[in-house]
C-alpha cells in the first residue's frame, strides 16, 4: 500500500535535514553525472565527441529548437526541480507550501520526467534511506510525465516538454536577471524561488483562465 504524503512527511522529519543540505547533494549529485557524461563524450585524444546539449540552462538541439511565437505556456502546469521535491518531503518549508498548492488542486498539474524525479529521489537516499526514497518515487505520480532527451537540465527540459508556465528552483543560478535572459530565449517559462510562488499563487483567478467559473476552493486534500 502506498503510503499518504502524511505519513511521508512524518517520517521524513526524523532526519533534520535543512535546505542547503538538499541544494548541496543535488549540485553534488549533477557535477558528477556531468563529470561523467563529458568523460564518455571525449575520445582518447581529448578532444569531444558529438555535439552534447548544455546540462547548464538546456540547449536548442536538445528541447527541439526555440519556443514559437505562438507557444504559450500553460499557467496551471507546474515543474519542480529536484532540489524543490526533496525539500518539500525533508524539510518542509516553502517547497512543501508551494506544492500543497499543487495536490490541493485537481486541475493544476505537476510535470515530471524520469531524470528529474531520479534526481530527486537520488537526494532523498542520500540525506534519509533508499526505503524512503522508493516510497517517496511510488506515491508521487506527476499528473505530465514527459521524456526529455538528455544532456539539457532536469527541470528546463520538462517544463518545455510539458509546456510548463513555472519551474520551482532552490538554485540562484537558474533564477537570476542573465540565466532568465538565457532561458526564456529556448523556454517561454518563468523559474522562481517556492516561497515566491507559494505567495502569489492566486487560485481563484487561476481557476477562472483555467477552467473557467466560480473557484470553489481547494478539492483534494494535500496530505493524503
Amino acid at each position: 500500500m502506498t503510503d499518504s504524503w502524511g505519513a511521508l512527511f512524518e517520517r521524513a522529519g526524523e532526519y533534520g535535514v535543512d535546505c542547503e543540505e538538499v541544494s548541496r547533494t543535488l549540485a553534488d549529485r549533477r557535477e558528477r553525472d556531468r563529470s561523467g557524461r563529458e568523460a564518455d563524450e571525449t575520445d582518447p585524444n581529448g578532444s569531444m565527441a558529438g555535439d552534447t546539449p548544455s546540462a547548464d540552462v538546456g540547449s536548442d538541439e536538445g528541447a527541439g529548437g526555440p519556443p514559437s511565437a505562438g507557444d504559450v505556456p500553460n499557467p496551471a502546469r507546474v515543474v519542480a526541480d529536484a532540489d524543490v521535491l526533496a525539500a518539500d518531503l525533508l524539510v518542509d518549508g516553502p517547497a512543501r507550501a508551494a506544492l500543497d498548492h499543487v495536490r490541493e488542486h485537481s486541475w493544476v498539474a505537476l510535470v515530471g520526467s524520469d531524470p528529474l524525479l531520479d534526481d530527486a529521489a537520488g537526494v532523498i537516499g542520500t540525506l534519509a534511506d533508499a526505503a524512503l526514497a522508493r516510497a517517496w518515487h511510488e506515491r508521487l505520480d506527476p499528473a505530465l510525465r514527459v521524456a526529455p532527451p538528455p544532456g539539457d537540465h532536469p527541470a528546463l527540459a520538462a517544463a518545455f516538454h510539458g509546456s510548463a508556465a513555472h519551474v520551482l528552483a532552490f538554485d540562484e543560478a537558474l533564477r537570476g536577471a542573465r540565466a532568465g535572459a538565457t532561458i526564456r530565449a529556448r523556454v517561454a517559462t518563468s523559474v522562481k524561488h517556492p516561497a515566491g510562488f507559494a505567495r502569489l499563487f492566486d487560485p481563484a483567478a487561476l481557476h477562472e483562465t483555467v477552467v473557467g467559473g466560480a473557484y470553489s476552493g481547494p478539492d483534494c486534500d494535500p496530505r493524503s
